[in-house]
């Protein structure tokens, strides 16, 4: 079965992310310059936001209780170290793909229940959500990457040739 171009989307969206903060040393990820979060909040929270919605929320599982309070939305700015949040980004990531490869269009337009409620938003949205919050930190983590001097940053949006083309959802 193929994957669906909207987690296709995400994919592409997280690899951006990540291709951004490539060189980014363990001291400059701690750095927080007001009112911007640190490069490493930042990773620890995509991490957060994703293990929330596909791990906890969706399978209603937590084999990885640290993911959920490393860097929370509506909670206090934290400084993580590097090394803690791309270690923790990589094992939520490898969570949850096997729960994103599953997605089809009829399941994207479900919506959790959580609580004993339906969520107010599909699972389509949901995924949405997170792929334009991707961008949202990739944008934010450059601005950080300027001010501490960084130069010859990655151009964005990288190289569509494979991972981002467009292509009809498949029926079959």
């Amino acid at each position: 079965m193929a994957v669906h171009p909207r987690v296709e989307q995400l994919r592409f969206a997280r690899s951006e992310f990540a291709r951004g903060l490539d060189g980014v040393g363990a001291e400059e990820a701690r750095r927080r310059l007001l009112p911007m979060n640190s490069i490493g909040w930042m990773i620890g929270h995509m991490a957060s936001q994703e293990y929330r919605y596909w791990i906890y929320r969706a399978q209603g599982r937590n084999p990885l209780p640290a993911a959920l309070d490393l860097a929370p939305y509506g909670k206090p700015a934290t400084t993580p170290p590097l090394d803690l949040v791309w270690d923790t980004w990589h094992a939520v990531v490898d969570l949850v793909d096997p729960y994103l490869d599953a997605l089809t269009s009829e399941t994207l337009e479900t919506r959790l229940v959580i609580d004993g409620r339906p969520h107010d938003e599909t699972l389509g949205t949901m995924v949405q959500r997170v792929t334009y919050h991707y961008w949202f930190h990739t944008g934010e983590s450059q601005a950080v990457r300027q001010l501490l001097g960084h130069t010859e940053l990655a151009e964005y949006v990288g190289d569509f040739t494979d991972a981002a083309v467009y292509r009809r959802e498949s029926t079959a």
